[in-house]
């Protein structure tokens, strides 16, 4: 029924649930991650957290009833057998739009471990979600541009060492690690920029995969390597909660984790080559899913 009502009407009224949304369960979470300072005893901590992912997959299954009510989305998720709630996972995936969040969030959430992003320092500054973001043990992370540390040599480093910070709190509990290795949203203009050897993907960032998977070890099971695909074109989230993304794609496939993809990024040259190798041998893959995705889509929508 909502999703019929007059898009002057659904779209505010959808907009304001999301809201409501956010604020009866940011509340709660702040409150017990303070708790959670104040009380720095293990036996306290641990329930604590426990319950503070309980409270974040109950948002986000509010979100997602949201989305279902007020949207008419056509979902094809494939790949989410094996999946364990209970397995430790790095999740990579191809980035085009704030909406890969939410898609990855339905998709996953109680199929695995509570996915946590690494962040911008920045972003714990955003209203209400930032302090979500830090209850949550979501990594915040300072990265360096090639000119800051080419001032600055002392800073070489720093961003590794944040990265194992971010990942040591991690070793006791299951978790699913999220990274883009675009490191920024997929555009025209980006990959022309970029001179791009990919049709549909910027080019990976082997780094902060590598730092992951080293600051992790063998706490992590497996790879979750996911593609989307919006038939329709770039999306935002605003297209989404309006109900202009009609068709969302998801292929999920799991991933061995090779012990030859553990080890020195910074200080082993050799070791730096074989990772980005297999970062870019991936890649193609994921570009040539991309391409079958698109054609499959192509052809139904084309009734063909």
């Amino acid at each position: 029924m909502l999703v019929s009502l007059p898009s002057v009407l659904r779209i505010p009224l959808a907009m304001l649930l999301l809201f409501l949304n956010v604020v009866l369960h940011v509340l709660p979470l702040i409150a017990l991650a303070l708790l959670k300072v104040v009380v720095p005893l293990g036996f306290v901590r641990r329930p604590l957290s426990r319950v503070l992912v309980l409270i974040a997959e109950s948002w986000i299954g509010f979100n997602n009833v949201l989305f279902k009510l007020f949207t008419r989305v056509r979902w094809q998720v494939e790949g989410l057998d094996g999946l364990r709630r209970d397995g430790n996972y790095l999740v990579l995936s191809n980035h085009q739009s704030w909406v890969d969040i939410p898609v990855l969030q339905k998709v996953f959430n109680r199929r695995i471990p509570f996915m946590r992003f690494f962040l911008k320092q920045q972003l714990i500054w955003v209203p209400l979600l930032g302090p979500a973001w830090w209850a949550l043990d979501f990594p915040f992370m300072k990265r360096y541009s090639r000119q800051t540390l080419l001032r600055h040599p002392e800073l070489q480093g720093k961003d590794r060492e944040a990265t194992k910070r971010a990942c040591e709190k991690f070793q006791h509990m299951p978790v699913a690690v999220m990274n883009f290795a675009e490191g920024t949203r997929f555009t025209q203009v980006k990959h022309d920029a970029q001179s791009s050897p990919y049709q549909y993907l910027l080019r990976p960032k082997a780094g902060g995969v590598s730092f992951v998977l080293d600051a992790m070890g063998k706490a992590l099971h497996a790879i979750v390597d996911v593609t989307i695909v919006y038939p329709e074109g770039p999306c935002t989230l605003m297209d989404l909660i309006a109900g202009r993304v009609h068709d969302i794609r998801v292929h999920v496939r799991e991933r061995p984790i090779d012990a030859g993809l553990i080890g020195s990024y910074d200080e082993d040259a050799a070791f730096r080559g074989r990772v980005k190798a297999w970062m870019n041998t991936l890649w193609v893959d994921k570009d040539a899913q991309i391409a079958r995705m698109r054609t499959a889509t192509d052809a139904a929508s084309t009734g063909h």
